[in-house]
C-alpha cells in the first residue's frame, strides 16, 4: 500500500509543475522533484539489490529492475540540465556532465574512448546510456559520481540552480549507490538500441500485494539467505588466503627487486669506470697518435735535410780530396826536381842535402797522415752510407732531436773550415816552396827559414788531426747513443701497438655490459609492471572484501547493543555519566559517547543523515572516494 501511496503522490506532484509561475513556487517545485528522485532511486536500488542477491547476484541487460534502475538515474542527471542552442534547435544531453569525468579520474579515459569509438552509437543520449552501463560493469559508478558531485563548479555550467546534482540529494544518491557494487553486472552494448530506447519509469515492479506474503515463503527467503551467508563466507575465507598468497608473492617480489636494483647499480658503476678508462684510453691514444705522427713528420724532415747535408758534404769533400791529389803529384813533382838539384850541388851543399832529408822526411810524414786522413775519410762515408740506410728503412720509427742535427751541422761547418785552412796552408806551402826554390840559388838561410816555417805548420797539423780524431771519436758516440734511442722508440712503439690491440677486446667487453644493463632495465621494468599489478589485484580483493563484510553485515544485521551492557565508551573508553549521555552507532551498533560519534552520513537502511562512529565514518568515505 506504501508503494501505491508513493506513486500516486509522485504522479499527483508531476501534473502540478505547470500550475506554479512565481519563481519561490519554482524553487518548491523543484525540491518536491528532488525529493521525489531521491526516493525513486532508493527504491529502485533497494528492489534490484533484493533480486540480483535471490538470483546470485549476476544480471544481465535485459534484466528488467537493472532496465528501470538506468531509466532512473537517467532522469535524475536530467533533472535541471541547461539546453543547448544548435543549428536545429535546443538539446538537451546529460552525456556532457559524464564527459567531465575523464578530466576529474584518468581511470574514465578508458570508458569515454571506448563509448566514442562505438559505431551503433549516433546521439549524445546513447552515448551518455552506453557509459553508464561501461561504470556499472566496472563497479566504479559510485566513484565516478562522487567525483562529479564534489565539482559543484564545473557542474554549475550544465545545470540550472537547484538541480538534484548541485544539491545534498546527489550526495545521498551517490551513497547509495555504493551498495551497487556487491552485483556483477553482464551487459553487453553490441546489437542494443541505445539511441531510441524510451525513458519511462515502469511503477508496476514497485507495487506490492500484502496478501501474497505466506509463512512458507518467508521460510524459503531465510533458507535462501543462510545460503548466500554460507557462501559469503566461503568465499570470505579464500579472499583471505590468496591475499595471504599475495602478501607473500609480494615479499618475495620485493627482496628480488632490491637484489636486482643493488645489481644494477653496481653494475652502472662498472660500466661508468670503464666509460672513463675508455675515454682516457681514447684520449692516450689520440695524444700518441698525435706526438708520433709530429714525431714522423720531424724525422723526416731532419733525414732529408741531412741527406742533403750529407750530400753536399760528400761532394765538398770529394772536391777537396782532388785538390789533395793534385797537390800530392805537385809536391812529388817539385820533390824529384829538388832532389835532383841537390845531386848537383853535393859536393858543394852539405848543409843543403841534411836539410833536403829533413824536408824529405817531413814530407814523407805529412804524407802518411794524409794516408791516415784519407783512411779516417773513408770510414767516415761507410758510416754514413749505413747510416742512410738505416735512416730510409726506419723512417715510421726514427725520432731524432734537433740538437742533435743542429750539433751535427756545425761539426760539418768546422770540417769545412778545417778543410778550407788546410787548402789555404797547403797554398801557402806552395808558395814557399817556390820562394825556396828560388831562395836556394843564393841563400842557405832563407831555406833554413822556410825549414823552420814547415816545421810549424807541420806541427799544426799534427794537433789538427789529434782534433779531428777526438772529434770522431765523439761522433761515434753521438751515434751509439742514436741508435739506444731508436731501439727505445721502437720498444715504446711495440707497447703501443699491444695496446691498440687490447682496444677492441675493451670495446667487446664494454658492448657486453651495455647489454647485460639493458637486460637488467628490461627485467626490472617487467618486475614492476608485475608488482603495480599485484597492487591492483591486492586492491581490487580488499574492495571485495569490504563489500563482502558489509554484505555480511546485511545480512546479518548489526548487533544493537543495550544500554546496560555498556558502561564505557568503545573507542575513548571514558566511563558514561549523566554529563557524557550514550549514543548507538546506526552502522555497527556499538555504544560511543558525544565526541566519538558525532558523524552523520546517509546509510542504504536509512534514507537520512543518521549518527556514525569515527571509525565507520572513515571507512564509509574511503569507500565513496574514487580509488587512487
Amino acid at each position: 500500500m506504501y508503494s501505491v501511496d508513493y506513486s500516486s503522490n509522485f504522479i499527483r506532484q508531476t501534473m502540478s509543475i505547470t500550475d506554479f509561475k512565481t519563481l519561490s513556487d519554482l524553487k518548491g517545485h523543484m525540491a518536491i522533484e528532488r525529493s521525489n528522485l531521491l526516493n525513486m532511486m532508493k527504491l529502485s536500488i533497494k528492489v534490484l539489490i533484493q533480486s540480483a542477491v535471490s538470483l546470485g547476484r549476476m544480471v544481465e541487460s535485459d534484466y528488467p529492475p537493472l532496465q528501470q534502475f538506468f531509466v532512473v538515474m537517467e532522469h535524475c542527471l536530467k533533472h535541471g540540465l541547461k539546453a543547448k542552442k544548435t543549428f536545429i534547435g535546443q538539446s538537451k544531453s546529460f552525456f556532457g556532465p559524464l564527459e567531465l569525468v575523464e578530466k576529474l579520474c584518468p581511470e574514465a579515459s578508458a570508458i569515454a574512448s571506448s563509448v566514442r569509438d562505438l559505431p551503433e552509437l549516433r546521439t549524445a543520449v546513447g552515448r551518455g546510456r552506453a557509459w553508464l552501463h561501461l561504470a556499472l560493469m566496472q563497479k566504479k559508478l559510485a566513484d565516478y559520481m562522487k567525483v562529479l558531485v564534489d565539482r559543484k563548479d564545473l557542474l554549475s555550467e550544465f545545470y540550472d540552480p537547484g538541480a538534484l546534482m548541485l544539491e545534498e540529494e546527489g550526495a545521498v544518491i551517490v551513497g547509495h549507490l555504493v551498495g551497487l557494487n556487491v552485483i556483477d553486472a553482464n551487459l553487453c552494448l553490441k546489437g542494443e538500441d541505445l539511441d531510441s530506447q524510451v525513458g519511462v519509469i515502469d511503477f508496476s515492479l514497485y507495487l506490492k500485494d500484502s496478501q501474497s506474503s505466506d509463512s512458507g515463503n518467508l521460510d524459503e527467503e531465510m533458507t535462501a539467505v543462510l545460503d548466500q551467508k554460507n557462501y559469503v563466507e566461503e568465499l570470505n575465507r579464500h579472499l583471505s588466503c590468496t591475499v595471504a598468497d599475495l602478501q607473500g608473492k609480494m615479499d618475495l617480489l620485493e627482496k628480488v627487486n632490491s637484489k636486482l636494483m643493488f645489481e644494477l647499480a653496481s653494475a652502472n658503476d662498472r660500466i661508468q669506470s670503464l666509460h672513463k678508462e675508455q675515454e682516457e684510453l681514447k684520449e692516450e691514444n689520440i695524444a700518441i697518435r698525435k706526438s708520433s705522427e709530429r714525431k714522423v713528420e720531424v724525422t723526416k724532415q731532419d733525414t732529408i735535410v741531412e741527406l742533403e747535408t750529407y750530400k753536399q758534404s760528400r761532394q765538398s769533400l770529394d772536391e777537396m780530396y782532388n785538390e789533395v791529389w793534385k797537390q800530392l803529384k805537385e809536391e812529388k813533382k817539385l820533390r824529384l826536381d829538388m832532389e835532383k838539384e841537390l845531386e848537383l850541388q853535393v859536393g858543394m851543399k852539405q848543409e843543403m842535402e841534411i836539410a833536403m832529408k829533413l824536408l824529405e822526411k817531413d814530407i814523407h810524414e805529412k804524407q802518411d797522415t794524409l794516408v791516415a786522413l784519407r783512411q779516417q775519410l773513408d770510414e767516415v762515408k761507410a758510416i754514413n752510407l749505413q747510416m742512410s740506410h738505416k735512416l730510409q728503412n726506419s723512417e715510421t720509427l726514427i725520432q731524432q732531436k734537433t740538437e742533435t742535427v743542429s750539433s751535427l751541422e756545425e761539426k760539418t761547418k768546422h770540417m769545412i773550415l778545417e778543410m778550407k785552412q788546410m787548402e789555404e796552408r797547403l797554398q801557402q806551402s806552395e808558395k814557399a816552396r817556390k820562394a825556396e826554390e828560388v831562395k836556394d840559388k843564393t841563400m842557405k838561410q832563407e831555406l833554413t827559414s822556410k825549414i823552420e816555417v814547415l816545421e810549424q805548420q807541420l806541427g799544426h797539423l799534427d794537433k789538427h788531426c789529434a782534433s779531428v780524431e777526438n772529434e770522431l771519436k765523439s761522433e761515434k758516440e753521438q751515434r751509439q747513443r742514436l741508435q739506444q734511442e731508436l731501439e727505445q722508440e721502437r720498444e715504446m712503439s711495440a707497447q703501443l701497438k699491444a695496446q691498440l690491440q687490447q682496444l677492441p677486446g675493451l670495446q667487446q667487453e664494454l658492448q657486453k655490459l651495455q647489454a647485460e644493463k639493458k637486460r637488467l632495465q628490461l627485467r626490472c621494468e617487467e618486475q614492476e609492471q608485475t608488482l603495480q599489478e599485484m597492487g591492483l589485484h591486492l586492491s581490487q580483493s580488499k574492495l571485495k572484501m569490504e563489500d563482502i563484510k558489509e554484505v555480511n553485515k546485511v545480512l546479518k544485521g548489526s548487533a544493537w547493543l543495550k544500554d546496560d551492557e555498556a558502561a564505557n565508551c568503545k573507542q575513548c573508553e571514558k566511563e558514561f555519566s549523566i554529563s557524557r549521555r550514550k549514543h548507538h552507532c546506526r552502522n555497527c551498533g556499538d555504544i560511543f559517547c558525544n565526541n566519538c560519534s558525532s558523524n552523520e552520513l546517509p546509510l542504504p537502511s536509512y534514507p537520512k543523515p543518521v549518527r556514525v562512529c569515527d571509525t565507520c565514518h572513515t571507512l564509509l568515505l574511503q569507500r565513496c572516494t574514487p580509488a587512487s
